[in-house]
């Protein structure tokens, strides 16, 4: 009973995580129902750009817990049904070309400050290792600035 008064509750997101050199993982990431960063429940890119270096994934095919390592996790892809499309926000449309040749074409959308709202400013935020670009068939990805060889507008 003690041990209960100690669980954070989360809920589990359906994810398709791509490691480093593991290759394809599916499981689901644990997310808070509220958010510490805006009045919305939590996004898979809040845990991957938060401080903690490992990240909790509970393996769909195996039924067991993972703790990986964020700077092994390539990319992450789930849908997005949850979140608006964003659009007060101006879409940047670009191709992120990663490391092992995929190109992964989308949108990027950020609310940035109108002096530092250019896709290079997007990715050059310091504090966020991961970038969030909204694929053509509704899906999201997350990925790891450390994968990506080159972005092209």
């Amino acid at each position: 009973m003690h041990r209960d008064l100690l669980k954070i509750p989360k809920k589990l997101k359906p994810v398709t995580l791509w490691i480093h050199p593991e290759g394809r993982v599916v499981g689901s990431l644990f997310l808070r129902p509220q958010s510490p960063n805006a009045p919305r429940e939590e996004e898979p890119l809040e845990v991957l750009n938060n401080p903690d270096p490992f990240l909790v994934l509970r393996r769909d095919d195996r039924d067991e817990l993972r703790f990986y390592n964020k700077t092994a996790v390539v990319r992450v892809e789930y849908e997005d049904e949850a979140h608006p499309s964003g659009a007060e926000v101006p879409p940047l449309t670009c191709t992120l070309h990663l490391m092992d040749g995929s190109l992964i074409p989308g949108t990027i959308r950020k609310a940035l400050p109108p002096d530092r709202s250019r896709l290079f400013d997007y990715l050059n935020l310091h504090d966020e290792q991961f970038v969030k670009i909204h694929c053509d068939d509704g899906a999201v990805c997350v990925v790891n600035k450390s994968y990506i060889a080159c972005v092209t507008p």
